[in-house]
């Protein structure tokens, strides 16, 4: 039997009992476990000498320190030393002590530690890296998956979940509903706690976003260290690196600051577009030109490569979808239509013989302006906070009086998630952004059963729903970084499935902090583009390059991916699975299929539906079922424990 795909790199955390042991060799006769064999097996032992943490990593490192019966584990992209963890273990008092401690490094990977008995186990504040937990036989078992959970405990998909992710983008806390039933989802700024041979566990809160205090002149030289560090880390021990260089300000930032890093050989590679007024290639051959000129200038001249992918040779959208196959993703993200358009090109990277691969993902989420972030000036800097929003207002031709409204009249954040759900209608662009996240609208191929579904989901969130932060500013701020770090993983996963590492510097936990710690109206200038970032690499990147005030889109692959790829559509809703399980109505599918011009595509997204199509298709049968039946569905955990 071989280990389905998103199987192939994972670990847990397993209870110091023989049902511990037992889920241990569950999870080993699923995959070879020999040294030769991809992804071989890594084990941590309790004291007692069963495996505490199991680990099958293709690109990732696990690293561990033991002193007596304490132990800090850190499994990321990152090759952290010894040394540097021993120096964090050794003084801690507690466990809350350690990872007060542990922000001294970067913020990249899973911590798990036990100190005193006490296991705790956690990702990274901006998402990117999750904690899954489930009840197996009485005991707590942790994954960074939950894939690996449902396999061990022979649970059951959530219908109601699976409705949600055919939205296209799914709220806070909505979100963090799995789509198995008895797993649970971890809010990133809390931990998971396991005692008594993990049969009590808890949640203790272990991140508080910085209050926004910094000028832009203090700021900045925070944000430029932060991610000079995350890059430094990425690179580490690396010999050759490739980069992804669009021609965007988050790419060319990455590359110049890999470069200053002391890159070893690189290969950038830029996709051409088919859209000829595109200026990004443009941008992109400046910045290598740049590059060069840079590395010529150090003593040790390094070698830069520029490879420019024809148009032609980049995928459109919804090509290649039952590539999808081998790569379960822990739920259906909403990136299976441009799929094999990141292949081809991670593929491409990885035959430079690179052993690490940076992007700029994470860039925009960060440093792209919002709107709701000006309302939190709104009760010490009325004058400044409309300044700006009208600012944006006017550039997004936002209506004047509910702009106003918006700002003066927010409703509580669960009143908001129960009306933002809309029957028919897309949510409106000219909709006045100034609020606690976007609308979102039913599609008209949605069965009334999946209507039903989503609006319970939403109906019962909205009853006990607590915001990220009190406030919508910093509330979009935080839950912004955390969507475009979920989605980011798809991209690891496929570079994993390449043996290729894939990076995102700016999803770095000391990046995000350094950001959140400027103040609003130095980060949202309208009439700026992206101004603490460009204020952050003055004298790293070319004042030449951070002039740019555009950013190309690619709306032309997925308008002709809808009508070259149309036969591949209409095969995907020929036997759907979301069609059996009573969520879509296929043959409306099948129909638009056969007409990709239809206005209907045009004002209704059909991307979340492929994602969960080839997502369900994927996950449906991908193991024999194993552990005992299927657990009835808890209530979330409580964030019993929150840190003073």
């Amino acid at each position: 039997m071989t280990m389905p795909g998103h199987l192939r790199d994972f670990f847990v955390v397993l209870p110091d009992t023989a049902e511990g042991e037992a889920a241990a060799g569950h999870l080993r006769s699923a995959a070879p476990d020999s040294p030769d064999a991809p992804g071989a097996f890594e084990t941590v032992p309790h004291p007692s000498g069963r495996p505490w943490v199991l680990a099958r990593l293709l690109v990732r490192n696990l690293v561990q320190v033991v002193r007596g019966d304490d132990a800090l584990v850190l499994i990321g992209p990152n090759k952290a030393s010894t040394a540097e963890l021993d120096a964090v273990l050794r003084p801690a008092r507690d466990t809350l002590d350690l990872h007060r401690r542990l922000t001294a490094l970067p913020g990249l990977g899973h911590v798990v530690s036990r100190v005193d008995g006490e296991t705790c186990v956690r990702g990274t504040a901006s998402g990117h890296r999750r904690v899954y937990h489930a009840d197996r036989a009485g005991s707590r078992i942790a994954s960074d998956r939950p894939g690996p959970l449902a396999h061990l405990t022979g649970a059951a998909l959530d219908d109601g979940a699976l409705a949600l992710r055919l939205l296209d983008f799914v709220p806070h806390p909505l979100r963090e509903r799995p789509v198995w039933q008895g797993v649970q989802e971890i809010d990133p700024a809390y931990a998971l706690v396991l005692r008594d041979a993990a049969r009590s566990c808890s949640v203790r809160r272990w991140w508080q976003p910085p209050q926004p205090r910094l000028g832009m002149a203090e700021g900045a030289p925070l944000v430029a260290a932060a991610l000079a560090a995350s890059v430094a880390a990425h690179l580490r021990d690396r010999t050759r690196v490739s980069g992804e260089l669009s021609g965007g300000m988050d790419s060319t930032s990455v590359t110049f600051l890999a470069q200053r890093a002391g890159a070893p050989d690189t290969t950038l590679l830029t996709v051409a577009a088919r859209d000829s007024r595109s200026e990004d290639q443009l941008w992109a051959e400046r910045g290598v030109r740049e590059a060069r000129q840079a590395a010529g200038r150090d003593a040790g001249a390094r070698k830069i490569e520029h490879v420019v992918v024809p148009a032609d040779d980049a995928p459109l959208f919804y090509a290649d979808l039952p590539a999808t196959a081998g790569e379960l993703l822990d739920e259906p993200f909403p990136v299976a239509p441009a799929r094999a358009r990141a292949a081809m090109l991670l593929s491409r990277a990885a035959a430079t013989g690179s052993e690490y691969h940076l992007t700029g993902y994470g860039g925009d989420e960060l440093f792209n302006g919002l709107a709701s972030a000006c309302q939190d000036l709104l009760p010490g800097k009325p004058l400044k906070a409309w300044n700006r929003i009208s600012a944006l207002r006017h550039q997004s031709g936002w209506p004047l009086l509910p702009t106003l409204r918006g700002m003066l009249l927010p409703p509580a954040f669960g009143t908001w998630l129960a009306g933002s759900l809309v029957d028919t209608a897309t949510a409106d662009s000219r909709t006045p952004q100034v609020s606690w996240g976007m609308r979102q609208a039913m599609r008209p191929w949605f069965t009334q059963r999946a209507r039903d579904l989503v609006r319970e989901e939403f109906r019962r969130a909205a009853a006990t729903a607590e915001p990220i932060a009190p406030r919508p500013g910093r509330h979009m701020d935080i839950d912004t970084v955390r969507l475009g770090a979920r989605y980011f993983q798809a991209m690891e996963d496929v570079g994993a499935g390449l043996g290729l590492p894939v990076a995102a510097p700016f999803f770095d936990d000391r990046v995000v902090e350094a950001v959140l710690a400027v103040r609003v109206e130095d980060r949202v200038v309208p009439w700026r583009y992206k101004p603490l970032l460009v204020e952050a690499m003055r004298g790293v990147v070319p004042d030449a390059l951070l002039s740019r005030t555009t950013k190309d889109h690619m709306s032309a692959d997925d308008v002709q991916g809808l009508r070259v790829h149309a036969p591949g559509l209409r095969d995907l809703w020929t036997g759907s699975l979301l069609d059996e399980r009573g969520l879509i109505d296929a043959q409306q599918l099948r129909r638009l299929a056969d007409d990709p011009y239809s206005p209907l595509l045009q004002q209704h997204p059909i991307d979340s539906t492929v994602s969960c199509e080839a997502w369900l298709r994927t996950a449906q049968d991908a193991w024999p079922p194993t552990g005992p039946a299927a657990p009835t569905p808890t209530a979330p955990t409580t964030n019993s424990e929150a840190a003073p």
